[in-house]
């Protein structure tokens, strides 16, 4: 059987790892040492030339379905690994089939959940990690997908300045619809209070966290959590036909959550109005950053550079000026000099928004103890050179 790869581009280094061998026997010299989550799969990551993909093997049929599903979820701007490859018509050495190889791109800066465990989390920041799980669920479930099997382990997990946002690596057991079912909704959050529970227990029952967490406690706030962001986002408000104030306060909150309103339903009579949002979308401060600045960042640490830009924005008196030309000026004396501070070094340990959020919050620091507020460039340095290098990395060094 002649090997066959399927990809959107094919890369012809993928021909030269060795297909013929098991998953679990490739040689380090082809495998990069990175922390991988719980698979029910032998999962290794690789070097392609300058491209390190996530390689696992799975049945033919399964890999192939899966591809299309995050395809189809990368072409809907959902947070997810991107498919790049499946490899079928593998065989042994000794003629015997091999499993297919799916292939996926290394999410840079991601950690699985019990390497963020592992990494210091505090027992006060567990909850903003499943709020990063309920985010990423209600998004996929509001694009129509049902994921089937939901878990700490199919996740994997970016810090966004002081949170986490969450993106989805497993997709075997989802379906892709025109919409979502109640039931079906309700089956997902169900399966995922099952399977956090169990990953929790097993977490501490392992001895990969010194905090002590209540399993219950955790998968109770996911399922509050979820059904109060999915009513937020959906459900249908009423009020006086004098009140139409409200619907630019509905979409406030939702811009506030971090969702614009693409679609909104409004029905009227004589003294009544009522509206539902009928598409709405996640990446709000994300999509003003980048449209602002060009930078490309998680939607937390958008909002917190947003938020630093307007602060800028204030204390220079630039308020009557056209707010792109500040945002340039600031991306040029204050965004682009601190993050040029980051050595060569130390680069791979954290993502230059993240980075720049924890250099504010290191300034907020310095200045309440020194009463008096410290200079932006000062507080980058002090924490490039007391802070960073003691901080556990988000990637492994060399990877960025």
């Amino acid at each position: 059987m002649a090997l066959h790869v399927v990809a959107a581009r094919t890369d012809p280094a993928l021909f030269r790892l060795p297909w013929s061998k098991p998953l679990a026997q490739w040689e380090d010299w082809y495998v990069v040492p990175l922390p991988l989550g719980l698979s029910r799969h032998v999962v290794r990551v690789v070097q392609v030339n300058r491209q390190f993909l996530a390689v696992k093997e799975t049945e033919e049929a399964i890999a192939l379905r899966e591809y299309d599903l995050l395809r189809d979820l990368q072409r809907l701007d959902q947070p997810c690994v991107v498919p790049r490859g499946v490899v079928t018509g593998r065989v042994a050495e000794d003629g015997s089939p091999l499993p297919a190889a799916l292939l996926t791109e290394h999410l840079h800066y991601s950690l699985p959940y019990r390497t963020v465990f592992q990494h210091g989390l505090r027992a006060e920041q567990v909850p903003a990690l499943i709020d990063a799980l309920v985010v990423l669920l209600v998004r996929l479930h509001l694009a129509g997908f049902f994921w089937g099997d939901v878990s700490l382990s199919n996740a994997l997990f970016r810090r966004n300045a002081g949170g986490f946002a969450a993106f989805l690596v497993d997709a075997e057991t989802a379906e892709l619809r025109e919409s979502v079912s109640d039931a079906m909704r309700e089956h997902d959050v169900t399966v995922g209070v099952e399977n956090i529970f169990a990953e929790l227990m097993d977490l501490q029952a392992s001895g990969d966290t010194d905090i002590e967490v209540d399993g219950q406690e955790v998968v109770t706030h996911l399922a509050e959590q979820y059904h109060s962001l999915w009513e937020e986002l959906t459900a249908a408000e009423e009020f006086g036909a004098d009140e139409w104030f409200r619907v630019e306060q509905r979409i406030s909150r939702l811009n506030d959550l971090g969702f614009d309103v693409d679609e909104l339903d409004v029905q009227t009579d004589s003294d009544r109005v009522r509206i539902q949002p009928k598409v709405v979308e996640a990446g709000h401060h994300r999509r003003e950053l980048r449209d602002l600045t060009g930078l490309v960042a998680e939607d937390s640490q958008a909002r917190k550079l947003l938020n630093d830009l307007a602060a800028y924005t204030a204390h220079f008196g630039y308020d009557d000026e056209d707010r792109e030309v500040v945002a340039r000026r600031w991306l040029s004396t204050i965004y682009t000099p601190i993050v040029a501070l980051l050595p060569d070094d130390l680069r791979s340990r954290i993502a230059p928004a993240e980075y720049f959020h924890e250099v504010m919050e290191h300034r907020w620091a310095l200045s309440d103890a020194a009463g008096h507020e410290v200079d932006i460039i000062e507080s980058a340095r002090d924490y490039v050179a007391n802070v960073l290098p003691h901080r556990p990395p988000d990637s492994p060094t060399g990877l960025r």
